[in-house]
């Protein structure tokens, strides 16, 4: 089984609970920046005490400072899902990142990587002339993207160039949603109550100290990679504490990006017509019994 769904929607509390109502069931965290360890309290990370209560995995497994690639992710993942199963575990995977979702249980192949072509294209700051350029050389894979989107544009340019191969010629691509052995849900809020669960979770995440961590990070001169850097409201607080921004500003640009992330996370799995959804009236877990009989039935 898997819970999916755009940030801040109730999917890991859904998954504990679920996983405390049925017994040797394993959370996998499908969360491209829970891996990072010290990136705790911006990326929502489940409590050491959920963790001691439910095993979870692909959690804390690389420092902040290092890259980890979706090909790194996808084999150590499907690696942790075959070694719960050979326990007589359950695996249960939770996370709204979806192309590393599909990359697991689609088993997409993921092309190389070519460092010196991407740190060329990283040199041109103009996003729209990368885009412009890879609608030149692989028009089919530039119209499967946003052209503000500059990180997989300069993947797409990446490998294309690379390899010499159109990056939309590796794999059957994202529109192709073939069978999986595992069963989708998602929770679904309005638009207007995700904005409010958003702006909530994030003035708490204040009050934990989210700032106070993210100078932790940078302490004694240490940096985020590349990826671990891209994470919302880390990003925001990194320009500040970089004076590019006022903390008011960092703050009202973090919560604005995380709502338009969640947008696009919607959009995202919207598409993906194997996903069974549940509308949420008020309480995320008001789904949990209906998922507890419909997992005991499959077993």
């Amino acid at each position: 089984m898997s819970i999916v769904g755009t940030t801040a929607s109730g999917k890991s509390a859904i998954a504990l609970e679920i996983a405390k109502n049925i017994p040797k069931v394993e959370i996998v965290s499908i969360d491209s920046m829970q891996i990072y360890r010290g990136m705790n309290i911006g990326t929502a990370k489940p409590s050491a005490a959920e963790r001691e209560m439910v095993p979870h995995h692909l959690i804390d497994i690389i420092d902040p400072n290092r890259e980890y690639s979706l090909s790194q992710f996808q084999t150590e993942s499907q690696k942790v899902i075959a070694d719960i199963e050979k326990r007589g575990g359950m695996p249960l995977l939770v996370g709204g990142t979806g192309l590393h979702l599909r990359a697991v249980i689609d088993n997409f192949q993921i092309p190389e990587q070519y460092p010196e072509v991407s740190r060329e294209l990283e040199n041109e700051s103009d996003t729209k002339k990368l885009y412009s350029l890879l609608v030149s050389v692989d028009p089919i894979a530039a119209e499967r993207m946003e052209e503000t989107n500059r990180r997989r544009i300069v993947r797409a340019l990446e490998v294309t160039l690379g390899s010499g191969q159109p990056f939309s010629s590796y794999g059957p691509g994202l529109q192709s949603y073939p069978p999986t052995r595992f069963r989708m849900y998602g929770p679904r809020w309005s638009r207007e109550e995700i904005n409010h669960r958003i702006d909530s979770r994030f003035n708490r995440q204040l009050t934990d100290g989210f700032l106070n961590e993210v100078q932790q990070l940078i302490s004694n001169g240490k940096k985020l990679s590349r990826t671990a850097r891209q994470a919302l409201g880390y990003r925001q607080f990194l320009d500040y504490l970089e004076g590019k921004c006022t903390l008011e500003e960092a703050i009202d640009i973090a919560k604005r990006s995380i709502k338009k992330f969640a947008r696009k996370q919607d959009r995202w799995f919207r598409r993906d017509p194997r996903i069974q959804w549940f509308d949420i009236d008020e309480n995320s877990l008001e789904v949990v019994p209906t998922l507890v009989e419909e997992w005991r039935q499959c077993v």
